[in-house]
């Protein structure tokens, strides 16, 4: 398995739809901070992204302090860390809040007409649920926000006709559309982010340039795909038929830290998503992520989540536990 599809596995996603508009010139709606929309739509998610389709029409988008960005037909903006932001025809317009727009607050779909008598904009919002306390590294790799014209990728000709059906379902309150819904949201949100990483500079750093890379990329797989291994660089660049400095020069480069140092945290990020279970056996977890000691991977625990492995599974699954429905 690739890191990409990995890391995307391990971030839990769950999409949804939570608004199907026709909005008419002048009009411009502010979209709250995440803490905000999970507590309208999903409660007790942990953290939410957020994603506008313009599906007909033209609209503005800014997040606070930044250049408004243009959007048309066939576009989409992501907020990947849920900025709060602002969306309209112009943006100085005065700003009504999405409560306002959307009443009553129910976590559902809500078909809504707003604005003006002018010319009309059809956007599709929908968000992405996935965890907060567990570091992910693509979604710190991901910047606050991007656009992405669908008009212009593979998936086009059939990805915005199935949005438009499975909400058109679940408009029509058919069974188990919305389920079908929420899956087509989390595949838009996987053709966005491939759009994104295919639309990165040359010049550019980071782990998603490091998944692109050739050379980093098939080791980042490798870690990925048997994280419990004991890998040295000098196996590494044995399969990878490199040199032990190329690899480590190379990955450096791109990901910004060396390939021991980011297996170390990746394997804290498993075990840290394996304790959130109740009851969770601190030495199996040790063992699965590859730690033969236990007092070596509680040290290391607690240098990178600032708590020993036995603290962290009680108040997370804890928490887990409360924000249940």
């Amino acid at each position: 398995m690739d890191a990409l599809s990995d890391a995307l596995q391990h971030i839990r996603l769950q999409g949804a739809w939570f608004l199907n508009g026709e909005f008419r010139e002048p009009w411009c709606v502010d979209i709250p901070p995440p803490e905000q929309l999970a507590a309208m739509f999903l409660p007790g998610a942990e953290r939410l992204a957020v994603c506008h389709v313009v599906v007909r029409g033209q609209c503005w988008a800014r997040l606070p302090g930044q250049e408004p960005m243009p959007l048309h037909e066939g576009q989409v903006v992501v907020f990947p860390h849920g900025d709060a932001h602002l969306l309209g025809s112009g943006l100085r317009h005065a700003p009504v809040s999405l409560d306002h727009v959307i009443v009553p607050r129910v976590p559902e779909l809500h078909r809504v007409s707003y604005g003006g008598s002018g010319a009309a904009t059809l956007v599709m919002c929908g968000w992405f649920a996935h965890e907060r306390h567990i570091p992910n590294p693509l979604v710190a790799a991901l910047p606050r926000q991007w656009v992405a014209s669908l008009e212009q990728q593979p998936c086009q000709a059939w990805l915005l006709p199935a949005i438009q059906y499975a909400l058109a379902d679940a408009a029509a309150g058919r069974p188990d559309a919305e389920a079908a819904a929420a899956r087509i949201a989390e595949i838009l949100f996987v053709e966005l982010l491939r759009c994104h990483v295919a639309a990165l500079p040359a010049e550019h750093a980071g782990w998603l340039a490091g998944v692109r890379d050739p050379l980093v990329g098939r080791c980042l797989g490798l870690l990925h795909e048997r994280p419990a291994h004991p890998w040295t660089v000098a196996e590494l660049a044995q399969a990878l038929a490199v040199s032990r400095s190329v690899l480590a020069e190379r990955f450096s480069a791109l990901v910004g830290q060396p390939p021991m140092h980011y297996l170390k945290h990746w394997r804290l990020v498993l075990a840290a998503r394996q304790l959130r279970q109740q009851g969770a056996a601190l030495a199996r977890v040790a063992a699965s992520v590859g730690y033969a000691s236990p007092a070596a991977f509680n040290r290391a625990f607690k240098e990178a989540f600032g708590v020993s492995p036995g603290q962290w599974r009680d108040t997370t699954a804890a928490e887990a536990e409360a924000a249940a429905p």
